[in-house]
């Protein structure tokens, strides 16, 4: 079950320490994101957007072979569909053989009326051929989630909606969970995103964990974190 979005920083904290259309194609291919250190691939702080800055709270990653998952996960066919949300479920449905992430924020000018940005890039590595078939089951999950319930601690219950859009970016896959969350009594849903992007057998993630007003969506990461992962790989 989920808290409530009042404890927004709380609920977000705890996703970073929880085990995260196709277009034209590119010289980087398949194989080249074997050969790329993944740490290497992530965002630094000169390369995100401006108003954003990295997050020095620790991030459940590693580069040994991805020790996440409990001996009770179930893979992405079987997950339950609150887990598509808050919670960052590729490293517990889906395990990589490699994944690093870090977390970042965009902190809301004094006065605005926004939630900023919180959440997080992780770059997951695959087995060949792995990546693509969790990339679709991915888009299966979402369909098969696309409204569901979810029940509060108090009780109450919350409508959940579950889209997917096509970002525009020049990888080999892509796409954008935006899960909507109406709360009883708010008129203005509640609102998590998760963007991936498939290079090869790495999928790179950006979540922006959930928010009312959030000043932007993931998109705004998303795009400069699959130019920082290119350079990486001499893309």
């Amino acid at each position: 079950m989920r808290v409530r979005p009042a404890v927004v920083a709380a609920a977000a904290l705890a996703v970073l320490a929880v085990p995260a259309c196709s277009s034209a194609g590119h010289p980087a291919g398949p194989g080249a994101s074997a050969s790329v250190p993944l740490r290497a691939g992530l965002l630094t702080g000169s390369q995100l957007p401006p108003g954003f800055e990295l997050l020095s709270a620790p991030v459940n990653s590693t580069t040994t072979g991805a020790p996440h998952q409990p001996a009770s996960a179930v893979p992405l066919a079987e997950m339950p569909c609150p887990d598509i949300g808050v919670e960052s479920f590729m490293t517990v449905h889906a395990p990589p053989l490699e994944d690093v992430a870090v977390a970042m924020q965009q902190v809301p000018a004094d006065g605005a009326d926004d939630d900023g940005w919180f959440g997080q890039e992780s770059l997951d590595r695959y087995a060949p051929g792995r990546a693509a078939e969790v990339m679709a089951a991915i888009r299966a999950a979402a369909q098969r989630c696309a409204s569901y319930p979810t029940t509060l601690f108090g009780g109450a219950e919350v409508q959940e909606t579950v889209s997917v859009l096509r970002p525009q970016l020049p990888a080999d896959d892509g796409l954008v969970l935006r899960v909507a969350s109406a709360y009883p009594g708010d008129d203005v849903p509640y609102v998590t995103e998760t963007g991936f992007v498939r290079e090869g057998d790495v999928i790179l993630m950006v979540q922006r964990t959930v928010a009312q007003k959030p000043s932007s969506g993931v998109e705004t990461v998303l795009a400069p974190a699959l130019a920082a992962y290119r350079a990486a790989a001499g893309a």
